[in-house]
């Protein structure tokens, strides 16, 4: 077993009890909005205090149901970052087909400047058609799930997600760069300042004297060196796996099946050797699942109830299965995590928290029971 395991939650930013939820329209009442915020600023500052490792969110939008209202990663990583003093925000992630990979690139130095290195990133393809359709920035491109697996649709998304990654991590990792790809150019248009201007050859670079434009840099550049962390959004496939060891993601696994995780975990170094890159044991992959500790298992499992209803009406239906549940009590979410660590080494993990469709007093029981009974048994 790694030394120490980092211990990241992740929630959705839901804004109704059940009962709120079944009574349709949550999404749109303000005050569900503003209770949400204030409720997730006490479990953020506490869950900083408790020593839990970050805090993950991803990106949807129009979620007038307000079953996951997670929508502008900046501002909710900025909400997150300023009720918290040590632990990182984790923006998970970008979703590539309604974002121009330049402007990504940029937007997540700049987070990591103001959170002053406490920030991590990802991204991924899109699998909400809704508002991936609604905010698409090319007309060709489609969200991606279990009705156009493997189909024309679904390789284009994969092979624009492909080449958005690269632009991003190329813009991150140097100062200046240039791409030609089949989605994106950069310089784009013409590549030539229609107007002289001397500071651009002066005091910067990429910029000729006859204004030619030859490479383009983001400003500021990332506060960490070379980039934050880099995750894949939640990933149950060895193929996703090997496209992020290529470029030293970090996928995150939410699988039950152990067997399964052991071999991704062989792969994906296997994979990351081939292109260079060194692996150390444990940063293959993050592992985790649906989190709710409490004093015993009956307790835990009814405490479950709300949010396994939430998964099962929301997320099945995009193709998400039901995640690793590590719902229990402390000793038995403990030896589900050994009994992982038996297999591949664990040394990243999230955990899917009921934020919102949870009363406060449960949920912040459930996050100190955690981590005062569970993270010392894991932290080397």
């Amino acid at each position: 077993m790694p030394d120490g395991i980092d211990f990241n939650l992740f929630s959705y930013f839901t804004v109704g009890r059940r009962a709120e939820l079944e009574a349709g329209g949550a999404g749109l009442r303000n005050e569900l909005y503003q209770r949400m915020l204030d409720e997730v600023a006490v479990y953020a500052a506490a869950a900083d205090e408790w020593g839990y490792a970050g805090w993950g969110h991803p990106e949807h939008h129009l979620q007038i149901e307000g079953f996951e209202a997670s929508n502008e990663l900046g501002p909710l990583a900025m909400w997150l970052g300023s009720h918290t003093k040590r632990m990182k925000v984790i923006s998970c992630g970008w979703v590539s087909t309604t974002h121009n990979p330049l402007r990504s690139a940029e937007y997540i130095a700049t987070l990591d400047h103001m959170l002053k290195g406490r920030f991590s990133f990802g991204m991924v393809r899109g699998y909400q058609y809704r508002w991936v359709e609604q905010f698409k920035i090319r007309p060709e491109l489609a969200a991606v799930g279990p009705w156009n697996k493997g189909s024309a649709e679904d390789e284009l998304n994969r092979e624009y997600f492909s080449e958005y990654v690269d632009v991003v991590l190329k813009a991150l990792r140097n100062p200046t760069f240039s791409h030609q790809g089949k989605f994106w150019q950069f310089p784009a248009g013409e590549a030539k300042n229609p107007h002289p201007h001397a500071v651009y050859t002066r005091y910067g670079a990429g910029v000729r004297e006859d204004m030619t434009i030859d490479e383009v840099g983001i400003a500021p550049r990332p506060f960490q060196s070379p980039t934050p962390q880099l995750y894949g959004g939640f990933s149950a496939s060895l193929r996703t796996a090997l496209f992020w060891a290529r470029h030293r993601g970090r996928p995150i696994v939410l699988a039950g099946d152990l067997e399964f995780c052991r071999m991704l975990w062989s792969k994906y170094k296997e994979e990351a050797e081939r292109h260079g890159h060194t692996v150390v044991e444990g940063e293959q992959a993050a592992w985790g699942g649906l989190m709710i500790c409490a004093p015993t298992d009956e307790e835990a499992w009814a405490q479950a109830e709300d949010m396994l209803w939430l998964w099962d009406n929301w997320s099945v239906s995009f193709g998400q299965p039901r995640p690793m549940l590590l719902i229990g009590s402390p000793d038995t979410i403990s030896r589900q995590i050994e009994e992982a660590a038996e297999r591949f080494a664990v040394k990243d993990t999230f955990l899917i928290v009921p934020q919102g469709i949870q009363e406060p007093s449960v949920l912040l029981g459930s996050l100190e029971l955690f981590a005062s009974k569970v993270i010392p048994r894991f932290s080397g």
